[in-house]
Order: C-alpha cells, then structure tokens, then sequence
C-alpha cells in the first residue's frame, strides 16, 4: 500500500514510538485500508509529493496501519472515515487528526502541528475520554430500551430515500433487522433503497456506502463485512415477505463471495477498484480488459464468521447447496486455522498472524457455530460439536475479556492507546446476542447470565443509544422475553427441520437431533417459556409457532 507514496513509513509497534521518544518528534499516524478509494488517492496526491514527504520524514515519524489487520488502533484513532490522519504525540496521545487532507490542507496542517509541539511538546497529546476508563452507565434491563429503539426507527427514518440518517448513508443490516420484527415497513422500504443504491448488478455483491442521502453515488468498495451482513439481512427480508426481490440481491451476494472472495481456504477481505480506473463504471465487457480490482486476500476470522452465518441462514431458507458447502467450508477454516482452545487469531497470512482474543472475533464465531448446529445438525467442526466448539470460543472470552460486568474489546496491552481498556457497545452486542444464542441451544444458564449482566452494563444510557445500535434492543428484548425454541426429533434436511428454518422469525432457534427422551420420532416440539405445543407436519409446525409466539 505504500508504493504510491514517498513517506518513509514505519509498522505500528515499540520500536517506532522508541524512535519518536528519541529523537523528540511528533508521530504522523496513517490508517488505511486496501479497499478504501480515498486512502489511495491520498497516498497519490498528498504523501507522493516529494516536499511534503521531505517535511514529514524529517519532522516526523511516520507509522502506517493497515485497519482492517489491526482493528483496535482503528477503534481508538479512527477520526471518522477513512484515510484517518492523526498526529500523536510520542505516547500516543492525539494531537490533533482528520480524515482525508490534500496536500494543500497537508502544508497547512504540519504547520499547525509544529506549532503545537513547539509550545508543549510532549504535553501536546490527550487521552481520549472513552479510553480514560470509566465504567459505562449501568441500569435495568427494561422494556423501554426495546420500545426507545422502535421509536427511533421512526425518527431518524429518512421517508424521502429510505434508510436512516439525512446525509451519507451506510446500510447498517443490523438495524434492518431488528426493524423487520418491529418496523416491517421500514425495513422493506430501506431494503429496497439499498438493492437500488448499492447492489452491484454486474458482479453483484454491495458497495459500502453511499455518498449522498439519496442512494446515488455509491462509493464503490466491497468490503466482506458489509456484504455478510447485508446477505443475512437480504435472506430474512426474503424470510418475511417470500419476494425475489430480497431473494435476488441475497442469491447474488452469495455468489459474489464464492466466485470473487473465496481463495481456496477462506473468504478474502475486501475487494476495491483497480488502482487508475472507475473499475464498477466499465460495465462487463470493460471490466475483462481493465487491470483487476485491489482485493485484500486475508482471510479474517470474524468477516469469515459473519460469511458463514449469513451463507448459512441462506441455504436454510432455501436449500441453496453451495451456500451450505461454503458457509461449512469458511466455519472449517476458521476452527482449523483460527482457533486454538477457544481463542480467536484475527488472521494468519504467511508469517504474519494478527491479535489474539478480539471481542468482535469471539463473538462472531460464536454466532456462527450456533448457526451451524440449527442448520447443518449435530455435526462437528475441526474435531469438536458446533455448540461444544462454541461454548469454548464464549469461555475464553469471558475469562479473559469480561471484566466489571462488560467485555473489553482486546487485551488491554500493547503500544500507546492499545494499553487503554475500551469496552465498545457494538462489540457488547454482538457478544450477548451470540450469548443468548447459546445458551438458548445448550440449556447452559451462564451464557444468558453473562448477557444479561453485559447489557445492563450500559442501560443506564438506554436513551442515549441510537438507532445505528439497534441491535441493543434485540438483546434487551431477548433478555425480558422467553426464547422460541423448535426442537426436532428428527433429522437434517426432513421437512419438518426445513420448515423449522423458515418460520417467520429470525430471532427463533432450531435443533433438528435434539436429544429429548420424551419426544417421539419424527415430532418437533416448538416452545416460548412454559409454553409448549407438539407437532407432526411442517402445517402443524407453522400453527404450534403462532399458538406460542400471539404477538408475532
């Protein structure tokens, strides 16, 4: 990534922070990615030009991070998009930043910079105050959070385009779905308004985001993530409303992942425009003969999860066989590769290994080996049953992240920031949700405990969290509400275990095998609570959810 540019960088770590504290400099801290467009161009314009780099090598010490492999600089430096341009101070503590700067705003920032340093120089930093390590505002878990976060929807909906926000506009799938049990319309409303701004309809998958409110300019960069997530979301408003026209994208996704993301062993990263070419604006014939779009083949453990589990959610819904292979392939791949004794390595690439235990890693793969057992059965992954693989995966994360009633993002060591506790509500989320997940299909009351525990930590802000956080609610209202819970005594691929997969909440859990002694072959047993009722054909299976889910 460095190619293009005339700065002199150096890789995060003690070696660069021993050098500023040596030679008295500030740092010029560079996050970016290989998908991301503007990093390039910035690397382009700005760190090519030849007195700008003079300036910055001699004045400054240089560190360039790569986010998507090392997410915990990006949670704490991030200025709010990327590129993200921050200067610190030799401890680590910001300066000052931004987000993409030209060279003309580069001149006049160094300047300021020096200025600054030239008055307090060390002192210059500060300590950001989500990392000074208070404790976040703890509370009940009630009702109102889920009713607070319905209202938002409403709220912050943008009735003209569909979506939230009145500015750039990000899908944020979570929130669909949560909105799609509570918001239908919405939800749907919003589905449409992204299938029409940000699928790709050439090589399908989706953009990242769009630049506008209205959907029209999306800024085109395909990051595995966003397209994981968006698939699931796709495949559960196909789940509710039986249309192609969610169906459609979902399909398309899925094959983008398998025919422009999979590397053999693992879905690759990102993927983002060749570099000198509007490579999504060629249209086909264009794009055979256009040098190849940048894509990052590192295979991540949690966008691997994420990809496991939407593909998966796919083929229960529709038998789509090669979304169930790849989604069991990339779940395999990540207990083979990725996990040891329930700890999540970030990625492994060539001599190269990324962190250890990062909340966001842990919680998906949890997510996603709950997934496999709804829908590939009582099968097993590197050696290990999926929930017995699972519940080691939630250990080692609640013995070494869970810490004063909430989950830390990663270890708390390392250079600068990195040694400052950060304790992310999204990551938070993703891990009860995961969590209730579990202990739902084991029985084990400890999962749900530690959920609860987590989403109390932060319910003494329930009126402060935002829509972007939906996904809140889901846990919260989890939390007060009794599981739906399909039990099958009865084998993978039956028609009762199929129908189980396609009830109309994405929220409910299923477990074809289930090991019940009381329940006869052939039967599947749907539950909310106390509340139990029996039934025989996919027909009765479909009444028995409605007798037990009236609100539904």
């Amino acid at each position: 990534m460095t190619d293009e540019t005339r700065v002199e960088w150096r890789e995060w770590g003690p070696d660069a922070f021993a050098e500023a504290r040596a030679a008295d400099k500030p740092i010029l801290l560079s996050l970016s990615a290989t998908w991301c467009e503007d990093c390039h161009e910035m690397d382009a314009e700005t760190y090519a030009e030849p007195r700008i780099a003079a300036n910055l090598n001699d004045g400054f010490v240089p560190i360039r991070v790569n986010v998507d492999r090392q997410p915990r600089i990006r949670e704490r430096y991030n200025m709010g998009g990327f590129p993200s341009t921050v200067f610190l101070a030799p401890d680590g503590h910001p300066i000052t930043g931004a987000t993409f700067i030209g060279p003309d705003g580069m001149r006049q920032v160094v300047d300021r910079v020096r200025e600054v340093w030239d008055k307090k120089g060390a002192e210059a930093g500060r300590l950001p105050r989500a990392l000074r390590g208070d404790l976040p505002p703890a509370g009940e878990v009630s009702p109102q959070i889920e009713s607070h976060l319905a209202g938002q929807l409403e709220v912050a909906f943008d009735e003209a385009h569909g979506g939230w926000g009145d500015a750039t506009k990000f899908p944020l799938p979570r929130t669909v779905e949560f909105a799609l049990k509570r918001d239908r319309s919405r939800a749907l409303r919003s589905l449409d308004a992204i299938r029409d701004g940000l699928y790709d309809p050439v090589e399908g998958g989706f953009f990242r985001y769009a630049d506008d409110a209205a959907w029209s300019k999306p800024n085109r960069e395909k990051t595995l993530e966003s397209n994981a997530a968006l698939l699931r979301a796709f495949a559960n408003g196909y789940r509710y409303t039986g249309e192609d026209a969610y169906l459609d994208p979902a399909a398309g996704t899925a094959d983008f992942l398998v025919d422009s993301l999979w590397t053999g062993t693992g879905f690759a990263g990102s993927m983002g425009p060749a570099a000198g070419t509007d490579y999504y604006l060629l249209g086909k014939e264009g794009r055979d003969n256009a040098p190849g779009p940048r894509t990052d083949l590192t295979v991540y453990a949690g966008g691997n999860a994420l990809a496991a589990d939407a593909l998966l959610v796919l083929a229960g819904l529709t038998d789509d066989e090669r979304a169930r292979e790849f989604g069991s392939r990339a779940l395999d791949r990540i207990a083979e590769d990725l996990v040891d004794d329930g700890v999540v390595t970030h990625f492994r690439s060539g001599g190269d290994a990324g962190e250890d235990l990062l909340l966001e890693d842990q919680a998906r793969v949890v997510a996603a080996a709950c997934r496999a057992r709804q829908v590939l059965g009582d099968e097993s992954v590197a050696g290990e049953p999926f929930l017995d693989f699972a519940a080691a995966v939630a250990d080692a994360a609640i013995d070494e992240l869970f810490d004063e009633g909430s989950f830390l993002d990663g270890p708390a060591s390392g250079e600068a920031l990195l040694s400052s506790p950060l304790r992310p509500l999204d990551g938070n989320v993703e891990m009860a949700n995961a969590l209730l997940d579990l202990a739902a299909l084991t029985g084990e009351g400890r999962y749900h405990e530690v959920a609860q525990e987590t989403i109390a930590a932060f319910a003494g802000a329930w009126d402060r969290i935002g829509v972007q956080v939906a996904a809140y609610g889901t846990a919260a209202a989890r939390l007060l509400r009794d599981p739906l819970l399909v039990e099958l005594n009865d084998g993978v691929g039956s028609d009762l275990h199929r129908a189980a997969l396609r009830v109309a909440d994405h929220e409910a859990l299923v477990v074809p095998d289930a090991d019940v002694d009381d329940l006869p072959a052939g039967t599947a047993r749907v539950s909310a609570g106390e509340t139990t009722v029996e039934a025989t054909t996919p027909e009765e299976l479909m009444e028995a959810v409605s007798s037990v889910t009236p609100d539904a």
